[in-house]
């Protein structure tokens, strides 16, 4: 079967995968469609250092093919949409509610495929950059069939990230103030969620120009060209409540600090290099502010995944328009230099 490969070296679209059958509470999915996030790019540029041979892609969605054993939620015929969360339902942080701080889903990679004869990794996972692909179960969320595969594909991080980072981390509230500094897949997410909650001035920042008309079509108030403190300051004068950086660049970091309002909290969404360092004015941090960390919206998917369908049906959140536009697999590289590049907000890949 076909998937795109990293070597450590190169990357290439491949022919002869072979896959593992699922085992006990395992799913078996046909991938229909798979986004290409910016994490994906970044263990081909080494940013997220991750071992190699490894079949990359971790925001897919598709349609079940086979279940193993114990498995009951889902059944062949069924959608669904993928998460990267590989938690396993025991441990004390799944017991509280906090399945992205399960300590079994996080460095532990597995080798469900192969190449002549070679295991290869798994990405975060998931591996959706494949025809088929074997998550646990409770990777797998139903979807309605309704909903098209290329637009559920970015529920699974894309979505589940930048609105959760607005819901369940930074908690938006009616009225709030939100300031996004980047406004690709992450920060268009961001901007909807905060949307959602009621925020009441959402101001988007990014250096593309061309990027503000879909800015405000997922919610933003206002659109800058840089976070500079000034212009920002016009539209806010005391600082903001809720500041997401959703590029990964130090400096970018300060700046969500610095634009802060007293008891204002900055999110850091975007992954810089895993070395990489910033720094804050200690004495700003007294007027109870804060700065979170926040791992794939602090969700719990087979919650959340499906609250964001049922929000799509209803028209309150948008899909269909994340999607810049679709490659067949085999564009793979066309499609990495135009995200690599911000021609998109969202390059999806299909099979």
């Amino acid at each position: 079967m076909r998937g795109v490969v990293f070597d450590g070296k190169a990357v290439q679209v491949v022919d002869d995968l072979e896959i593992r059958d699922p085992g006990p509470g395992e799913v078996m999915v046909a991938v229909g469609a798979a986004g290409l996030c910016h994490s994906d790019l970044s263990v081909i540029d080494g940013t997220i250092p991750f071992p190699a041979p490894v079949v990359l892609g971790h925001e897919g969605a598709g349609v079940v093919e086979a279940v193993g054993a114990g498995v009951t939620h889902v059944a062949p015929g069924d959608h669904v949409a993928l998460s990267t969360i590989a938690n396993c339902g025991a441990c004390a942080e799944c017991g509280r509610g906090r399945p992205t701080m399960c300590r079994q889903a996080i460095g532990k990679p597995g080798q469900p495929f192969s190449r002549r004869g070679e295991p290869l990794y798994q990405f975060a996972s998931n591996s959706s950059f494949a025809e088929r692909t074997l998550v646990k179960a409770v990777q797998a969320v139903r979807v309605p069939h309704d909903l098209p595969l290329t637009s559920a594909a970015l529920i699974g991080c894309g979505v589940v990230t930048g609105v959760g980072a607005a819901l369940n981390r930074a908690k938006v509230g009616h009225g709030d103030t939100v300031l996004v500094i980047g406004t690709g897949g992450i920060g268009l997410n961001v901007i909807q969620g905060s949307r959602i909650a009621g925020a009441s001035t959402i101001v988007a920042v990014d250096s593309n120009p061309a990027k503000e008309a879909v800015a405000r079509q997922f919610g933003a108030t206002h659109f800058l060209p840089s976070a500079d403190r000034d212009a920002v300051r016009e539209v806010l004068p005391t600082g903001a409540d809720h500041a997401f950086e959703c590029v990964g660049k130090t400096a970018l970091v300060r700046q969500a600090i610095d634009l802060l309002d007293r008891h204002g909290q900055a999110v850091l969404l975007g992954v810089p290099d895993a070395t990489a360092e910033a720094s804050f004015l200690v004495s700003s941090m007294y007027l109870d502010k804060s700065i979170l960390g926040c791992r794939y919206g602090s969700s719990r998917p087979q919650r959340d995944i499906a609250l964001y369908a049922e929000l799509y049906r209803e028209g309150r959140l948008l899909l269909d328009e994340l999607v810049t536009k679709t490659y067949p697999v085999e564009d793979f590289a066309k499609a990495a230099d135009d995200a690599h590049h911000g021609r998109v907000a969202r390059a999806v890949l299909t099979f």
